[in-house]
């Protein structure tokens, strides 16, 4: 390796291996100096990070990096790195006080730092027995925070049938990798990418794909093991906005990172579209019903997870990884301010929120599909790199169209109707002109928009948008569809029951300090 290889290398180790140091060696001591610790190395981590980004930029923009004992360097690792690493410090220092006069602190960071050294040696993993090792620690790391407090039969629940999505994903990542190791004859993904860029992949290849997708689909808290995404409820915010902010986005990268290998397997692609627009759907209406504010958060990831999927299995990549940057953002801020949320709702409910009216539930799509035209033709999507076909406007459309529904009021030309529409339109071209200049920046993946699925995911949003709108505009009249979207449709239930009769639960405490 040259000495620019060599220093690329480094420095994005360097991240993984702060907050290994960052764990706690003492029981029984003070929290206090166990938390600066962890302050302090966290910031060098991120600073880390960024030069690390900086020099993938600068060094190896559009290939992926020097690959050393399975661990290598690529520019979509480097901005997650980046991501992950400021939110675990945020999340670190609101923790730090949130925790405050709590037993267990020092388990709780050396968790904290164990899943972040963890998360950035998956980034990292260019040998399947790394990916395998590394998502696997992320996932223990993650059960001792779920269960910090031992007491709460919820968060037991939760983690016990998080531990079990988690083995059988490691058994389909074991099978795949073994697929791909015979075919490939090395376990290096390095390896593996020259191989499906030689010629038409195996039937060994395309199992090994398909057995991937199956992998992150338990891994990412899609259905029908979604259930333990809602319970983990219990555990302490922060652990909440860890998990629903960055680690269930791994599944994401690790779908974008497998580019390669999920475009030679049709089959694998459609799975991830069919399960994650599933996924969506169910979430998007069960959504509507719930009245707790992180309840209602927790939904929003399942159905937010669903629609990253289904934009992996599309082909849209670089829009998924936009996805999960803007989902992890937003969602750390949504968990980190839930008490101000919680006064926000009560205010509202106080005010009294009329429902929205039925020409704004009619037009919305359709304004929204005008927006992202207009968006699409002005700023040239065919000038971009990979431009996005047009099905994908209308499912970005039906996306975004609630943000375009106006109250129902007695006078529809009133200036608060027209305030309304103003602010949804802008916010819509807002978010239509983010994600065209982020599809343009150097992001180390590129996009293979698939057609015939495209025009699914299309029908099922506008199945679920349909829906939506039924509901908004006449609640009373689907009370019973109601109650059957409050429990999820039960789906939950029955696969608690099945996860329990295959593996019984027997709670073991947490270790006290």
């Amino acid at each position: 390796m040259t000495p620019a290889s060599q220093l690329l290398l480094a420095n994005a180790l360097l991240p993984a291996a702060l907050m290994f140091a960052a764990m706690p060696q003492r029981r029984g001591a003070s929290a206090a100096p166990a938390w600066r610790r962890f302050r302090c190395l966290a910031a060098a981590a991120l600073l880390s990070t960024v030069a690390s980004l900086g020099l993938q930029l600068a060094v190896a923009p559009g290939a992926p990096g020097p690959a050393w004992l399975g661990l290598g360097t690529n520019l979509t690792g480097a901005w997650v790195a980046l991501l992950v690493q400021f939110l675990g410090t945020v999340i670190g220092v609101f923790s730090s006080r949130y925790l405050q006069g709590e037993p267990g602190q020092l388990r709780y960071v050396a968790a904290l730092a164990g899943v972040l050294a963890a998360v950035h040696l998956l980034l990292l993993a260019d040998h399947w027995l790394v990916l395998i090792a590394a998502w696997a620690g992320v996932g223990l790391g993650l059960r001792h925070l779920l269960c910090f407090y031992t007491d709460r039969p919820f968060a037991l629940l939760a983690a016990h049938k998080k531990r079990l999505a988690d083995r059988l994903a490691d058994a389909l990542l074991i099978a795949a990798a073994a697929l791909a190791w015979t075919e490939v004859g090395s376990g290096s993904l390095s390896e593996l990418w020259r191989r499906l860029g030689t010629g038409a992949p195996s039937r060994a290849l395309q199992a090994s794909a398909v057995l991937l997708a199956l992998a992150v689909v338990l891994r990412t808290a899609l259905l029908p093991m979604h259930g333990w995404l809602i319970q983990v409820m219990e555990a302490p915010t922060p652990v909440s906005a860890l998990l629903h902010a960055g680690v269930i986005n791994l599944g994401g990268f690790v779908l974008v990172r497998f580019a390669p290998l999920l475009e030679a397997a049709p089959l694998a692609r459609w799975l991830l579209v069919s399960i994650g627009l599933a996924t969506a759907m169910l979430a998007g209406l069960v959504l509507l019903t719930r009245i707790s504010i992180k309840v209602r958060l927790a939904w929003s990831t399942v159905a937010q997870m669903g629609f990253m999927v289904m934009e992996c299995g599309l082909g849209l990549y670089k829009l998924a990884l936009l996805h999960l940057i803007g989902h992890s953002l937003y969602k750390a801020n949504a968990f980190l301010s839930a008490s101000g949320a919680v006064q926000a709702a009560r205010l509202r409910m106080m005010r009294g929120a009329a429902p929205p009216s039925v020409a704004s539930l009619a037009l919305a799509p359709v304004l929204g599909a005008g927006i992202m035209a207009g968006l699409l033709a002005v700023h040239g999507a065919a000038a971009l790199a990979a431009p996005w076909p047009w099905w994908w406007s209308g499912v970005l459309a039906l996306g975004w169209a609630p943000l375009l529904w106006l109250p129902a009021t007695r006078d529809a030309d009133s200036p608060g109707a027209a305030q309304g529409l103003a602010s949804g339109a802008s916010m819509v071209a807002a978010l239509g002109l983010a994600a065209l200049i982020g599809h343009a920046l150097p992001l180390g993946v590129s996009d293979a928009p698939d057609g015939p699925a495209g025009l699914v995911a299309l029908a099922g949003m506008a199945l679920l948008y349909g829906c939506l709108a039924l509901l908004q505009a006449r609640p009373a009249a689907l009370a019973s569809w109601r109650r059957w979207s409050y429990a999820g449709f039960y789906i939950d239930e029955y696969a608690t029951r099945a996860a329990l009769r295959l593996w019984p639960a027997r709670w073991t405490p947490a270790p006290t300090e």
